[in-house]
C-alpha cells in the first residue's frame, strides 16, 4: 500500500491509553500520536522500537500524527486497523486474491440483518453475494501469524453474522490481513 503523505520515522516511548502514544521524533522533539489500534498490541509495545507516523495538516484534528507502523523482529508490522481494508480492497481491485477475482463489485461497510457492520459486499449478477470481514493480524508466535492477541467481543458478533449470512445461502469469509513480514503460516489463537 503506498501512504499519500511521508512518513515520519520516530521511536516508540509508551501507549498510555487505547488511543495515544508517545514518541521521539530524530530532532529530539517528545510527540504524542492517535493510535489506530485499539487491540492489545501483544509483542508490539517495545520502548525503543522504531516507529513510523503520519502527520495531519487538518487543523479539525486533535493530535497532528497517527501511528502507522512498528519495527519488530526485523519486520514493519501495519498497525493503524483503518488502514487495513484499503490494502484488501486495494488487492480486490488488483485481482490478487484469486478467490474473488469472479467478483466485479466491491461495496465496502455493509449492514447486515443484526445491525452489525461487515467490511465488504461483494457481487455479481451470475454469483451470490460474498459477505468479506476482514481482521488486522499483527501478532507472532514464532514465524507464526496469530489472531486475536486478545479477546474480542466484537469479532465474535462478526463471526456469528456472517454465520448467520451462511445460513441463508450468502458466500460468507473471514479474512485475515497480516500485516508483518516474518512469518510463513497463519493460526487462530484458539485460546482467545
Amino acid at each position: 500500500m503506498d501512504f499519500f503523505v511521508p512518513l515520519v520515522p520516530a521511536l516508540f516511548l509508551r501507549r498510555y491509553n487505547r488511543f495515544l502514544a508517545d514518541f521521539q521524533t530524530e530532532n529530539g522533539d517528545t510527540i504524542t500520536a492517535h493510535c489506530a489500534n485499539t487491540g492489545s498490541m501483544l509483542g508490539l509495545l517495545t520502548p525503543g522500537s522504531a516507529a513510523m507516523l503520519s502527520h495531519s495538516d487538518n487543523p479539525q484534528r486533535k493530535l497532528a500524527y497517527t501511528w502507522e507502523l512498528v519495527r519488530e523482529n526485523d519486520s514493519w508490522v501495519g498497525l493503524h486497523t483503518g488502514r487495513t481494508n484499503a490494502i484488501v480492497l486495494e488487492a480486490l481491485k488488483s485481482r490478487i486474491l484469486p478467490e474473488f477475482n469472479d467478483y466485479r463489485e466491491f461495496k465496502p461497510e455493509v449492514q447486515v440483518a443484526d445491525k452489525s457492520r461487515l467490511d465488504f459486499r461483494l457481487s455479481e449478477d451470475r454469483l451470490p453475494p460474498c459477505f468479506v470481514e476482514v481482521k488486522s493480524v499483527t501478532l507472532r508466535q514464532g514465524n507464526v501469524a496469530m489472531f486475536p492477541d486478545a479477546v474480542t467481543k466484537r469479532g465474535l458478533r462478526h463471526l456469528e453474522a456472517l454465520a448467520s449470512l451462511k445460513q441463508q445461502g450468502f458466500r460468507s469469509v473471514l479474512l485475515f490481513a497480516v500485516q508483518r513480514e516474518d512469518c510463513v503460516l497463519f493460526r487462530p489463537r484458539q485460546h482467545h
